[in-house]
């Protein structure tokens, strides 16, 4: 079954309408909605937590200091705060595939993947961004990096990269439904495990798997790449100099891969006939 036609612009527009039906939908239910939005901002809190404990008893790790790994944190928990907002949409999507719903997405005139992003869209997302961007400011703060107008330039790039990036492998998360509805688990390794693995400095988990995660899983490129250069550090790689300033390219190429890949489950998809 083909994506229907559809004018331009319309996907962008359609998804801001989506995302208003949504959020008023949600917002009938304030005390629900204020309550797991107070538990989930805890539980997000949580990870930078583990990161206060782990420096309370090591001054150093893998060669960063505190507000060096707090700069990681910050950075990475930013850009997928900020995509987890707009994209993470499509975790409904492998429900809607097995129960035969997603069929109603395709007879729309309306861009499926702006109708999958913003499926049941709550603003109890934006609580994501609020400790993210307060531990980045902290780190901000307290790093002893003389900015400059370069320094500034990759900071912002690299939350802008990081969305992007994120973005995508929400996409390709989506993208697995179509082949298996049951491998969620599978999925979330694109978004869920990116997420983790760019909090720390990369090479705690050892040569082999910092490479992959830089050649096979760009997630080196959401964080650990433009912020060697930010900080002034060594890559303990020993990868070229250039790469801390490829997050852009990357971004591009890997966006434009995962909707080719996107476009491609839905000219493939079957209708499941429910």
């Amino acid at each position: 079954m083909a994506e229907s036609a559809e004018r331009p612009l319309a996907a962008p527009v359609a998804y801001l309408l989506l995302v208003r039906m949504w959020s008023r939908s949600a917002l009938q239910y304030r005390t629900s909605m204020l309550l797991t939005g107070l538990g989930q901002l805890f539980t997000t809190s949580l990870d930078l937590v583990a990161i206060l404990v782990l420096y309370s008893q090591v001054k150093v790790l893998g060669g960063f200091t505190l507000p060096q790994t707090l700069y990681l944190y910050g950075t990475t928990r930013v850009a997928f705060a900020l995509s987890d907002i707009v994209a993470s949409g499509v975790e409904t999507l492998a429900d809607a595939i097995r129960l035969g719903t997603f069929d109603l997405v395709l007879i729309r005139p309306v861009s499926t993947l702006a109708q999958v992003l913003a499926d049941q869209f709550n603003p109890k997302r934006f609580n994501k961004l609020v400790p993210a961007a307060a531990t980045l400011i902290w780190a901000l703060t307290d790093l002893p990096v003389h900015w400059t107008a370069a320094k500034i330039a990759v900071c912002a790039g690299t939350i802008l990269c990081g969305f992007v990036l994120y973005c995508a492998f929400w996409v390709l998360s989506g993208c697995i439904s179509f082949l298996a509805v049951d491998a969620r688990e599978l999925a979330n390794t694109f978004t869920y495990g990116s997420e983790f693995a760019t909090e720390y400095p990369l090479n705690i988990f050892g040569r082999p798997l910092g490479l992959t995660l830089t050649f096979v899983v760009p997630v080196a490129f959401v964080t650990w790449q433009p912020s060697l250069y930010v900080l002034g550090h060594p890559d303990p790689f020993g990868l070229p100099g250039f790469l801390r300033l490829a997050s852009p390219v990357v971004a591009a190429v890997f966006s434009a891969l995962a909707v080719l890949a996107w476009r491609a489950c839905i000219r493939r998809y079957r209708s499941s006939g429910s």
